[in-house]
Order: structure tokens, then C-alpha cells, then sequence
């Protein structure tokens, strides 16, 4: 590692201010708009005419964002932009992940990242053809991580097409009235305190999705699980065992209905508008049963749960892949970042 240079991360790069940008002063666009959150919108016009790498400044501090395209950077974070004589930007983006900037918060009210604790911040940096070399290996990764997280919006938005073409849209009128109940029966879920999970296999579901995987499950079968309370509306297929948190309802039954036919049933519902909570958003779930609906003949549900069914456990399969790969990735990232794990380059001719 003679050749690495040790410097500090202000000789390296400069981090830019982002601009005031309301999101009521925003204009239809497809420019993205970055904060320190990530991607917050879109726009109609660029602040940044480049890619460019985002590291939040207040709020959330330290997190690392990668723009390909032209961008706008509000003023809770900060930019770099391409330099490609000192380092290769998507190196750049990788390194800037593992110097642990999400811990330099220096303002007690509201998290903040100082510039000048960031520029002295110590890094290693190796030659410009290692450092491609080093991306090269990271990006691959995340471009088959990319690939499957797009394949599996496909599959499902397949699968949701066809609820939606059959049960909705050729819903017929001779079909029996009954109540949301007749097709599943929803549960509360399980209280489990965070400081009583530990890492594993299975997903641990809260009102706002899948929160973690610890060791343990309530749920032995596959089942469908949405917010109740905090954050409602939102739906979520789990084709394994699984630990949905009390914030949770679950299907516990189903009765006309199956696991694919429920969940985009339930999807297809205005969870949101069954709202009975005043500062909380709370979901009752006798209210969901006792909704009124025209049912489905079981023969249909049958059949479009044989044709989905071969599309979702490809989004099981994609999912655990998906899994793999980012475990690699996030274990590969320090090591290479180090030098602990080194990876063959060639040396670039100077014409």
C-alpha cells in the first residue's frame, strides 16, 4: 500500500452549499431534488449541471446520495461535483460512506455536519486505476441490486394489472354482496421492544414497512401486513415467516380470499380514508371487515392466484438474492476501502 496517500478530506474535495428551495416554489420537472434525506422531489430546472455526489448537512446528517443526472441540492445538504484529475467519483462515493460522517453531528438542537470537521476527516487514497478498479468491483453490485429491484416492480406490477383487470374493472354485478371479512381477517400484530431483537433471518414489519430481519417470527406462514398506527395506507406481502410489530394489523384468515388476491386487495382499498385518529393516524380494523363489497367467484380468486403466484415467488426469490448481494457489498466496501482487500488494475498509459 506504499503507493496510497494519506491526506485529509478537504485536500481532496470541496463540499458545495445547497441552494433554498421550498417545495412550494418547485415547478413540474423531472429534474431530481435532493436533501439531506435523499431524493425529496423533482423540479423543472438544474442548480447542478453534472452528476454529483450529496452528503446531508442538517437533519440527516452525513448520509451519501449519487445523482447521474443534473440535480438540485437544497440547503439542508451539501455537493461535490466531479473532479476527475484528483479521484473517480463513484470511488469517491463509495469512500465517503465509510468515514463514519453520520457521527460528526456538532449542534444539539437540530443534527448538523459541520464543514470544517468533515475536511479534516483522514483518508487513504489510492492510486486513480486502483480506485477505478475498486469501483468498478462495488458498482457491479449495486447494478445487479438495481436490476433485481426493478425486475421485481415489474413482476408486481403485472400481477396488480391483472387484480385490477379482473376484479375491478370486469367486476360483475350478479356477484354475491358480502363484507371485506368474508375475504381475510385482519390481527394486530406483536409488540417486540427494540432492545429485545436480534439480527436474523426473518423481517420484522412496522406500520411503515419491513424494519429489520431478527431471529425470531409470530407469523409461520406467508401473510399480508399494513399500518395500524402511525403510518397507515401502506401494504406490504411477506411469502415467509415473519414478526409484524403491534403498529401492524395481519391477515390471520383467509377465507374467499388468498395470499395475492388479498394483498392487492387490500392495496386497491383507501386504507387512509378509514382514519380514526385524530393526532395519530390509526387504523381500526372492524372498520376495514365491515366494509361493503360485491365478492368474486372462488373460482376466479383460484385462478388468478395460480398465474400470480409464479410471478411473486420470483419477487421471493429476487428478494433474497437481493439480500446476498447487499451483504456482500457492505462487507467487501470497508475491507476494500482499507486496503485490508486489494483487487487487480492496470496501470493506465499516459499517451
Amino acid at each position: 500500500m506504499s503507493e496510497w496517500q494519506l491526506l485529509k478530506l478537504g485536500e481532496l474535495i470541496t463540499l458545495n452549499y445547497g441552494k433554498a428551495l421550498k417545495a412550494e416554489h418547485r415547478k413540474p420537472g423531472n429534474v431530481p431534488v435532493y436533501s439531506s434525506a435523499g431524493l425529496t422531489g423533482t423540479h423543472d430546472t438544474f442548480q447542478v449541471n453534472s452528476e454529483g455526489i450529496i452528503v446531508g448537512r442538517k437533519g440527516t446528517v452525513g448520509k451519501v446520495y449519487y445523482s447521474a443526472e443534473p440535480f438540485c441540492c437544497i440547503d439542508t445538504a451539501y455537493y461535490i461535483t466531479p473532479q476527475p484529475e484528483k479521484y473517480n467519483f463513484q470511488f469517491l462515493y463509495y469512500m465517503l460512506q465509510t468515514l463514519g460522517l453520520e457521527e460528526l453531528n456538532e449542534d444539539s438542537a437540530v443534527p448538523g455536519l459541520n464543514r470544517e470537521t468533515a475536511y479534516n476527516q483522514q483518508v487513504a487514497l489510492p492510486p486513480l486505476p486502483e480506485q477505478k478498479a475498486i469501483a468498478s468491483v462495488l458498482s457491479s453490485l449495486d447494478d445487479k441490486i438495481d436490476l433485481l429491484h426493478r425486475q421485481n416492480k415489474t413482476l408486481e406490477a403485472m400481477a396488480e394489472t391483472l387484480f385490477r383487470q379482473w376484479f375491478i374493472e370486469e367486476a360483475k354485478e350478479d356477484w354475491v354482496q358480502g363484507k371485506v371479512e368474508d375475504i381475510f381477517v385482519l390481527q394486530r400484530g406483536y409488540d417486540l421492544p427494540s432492545s429485545k431483537r436480534i439480527k436474523g433471518d426473518y423481517p420484522l414489519y412496522a406500520a411503515s414497512g419491513l424494519n429489520d430481519n431478527i431471529n425470531a417470527y409470530q407469523v409461520e406462514y406467508p401473510t399480508v401486513i399494513t399500518g395500524r398506527s402511525g403510518s397507515i395506507g401502506g401494504v406490504y406481502i411477506s411469502l415467509e415467516k415473519s414478526w409484524p410489530l403491534n403498529t401492524t394489523l395481519f391477515i390471520k384468515e383467509f377465507k374467499l380470499g388468498t395470499l395475492i388476491f388479498s394483498y392487492f386487495y387490500l392495496k386497491y382499498l383507501d386504507l387512509e380514508s378509514f382514519n380514526s385518529g385524530s393526532a395519530v393516524p390509526s387504523l381500526n380494523r372492524n372498520h376495514v371487515h365491515g366494509l361493503e363489497i360485491q365478492l368474486p367467484p372462488e373460482k376466479l380468486v383460484n385462478e388468478y392466484e395460480e398465474i400470480a403466484q409464479d410471478w411473486m415467488l420470483k419477487v421471493k426469490a429476487n428478494k433474497h438474492q437481493i439480500q446476498t448481494l447487499e451483504q456482500l457489498r457492505d462487507t467487501l466496501l470497508p475491507k476494500l476501502m482499507s486496503g485490508e482487500v486489494r483487487v487487480q488494475y492496470q496501470t493506465e498509459e499516459v499517451a
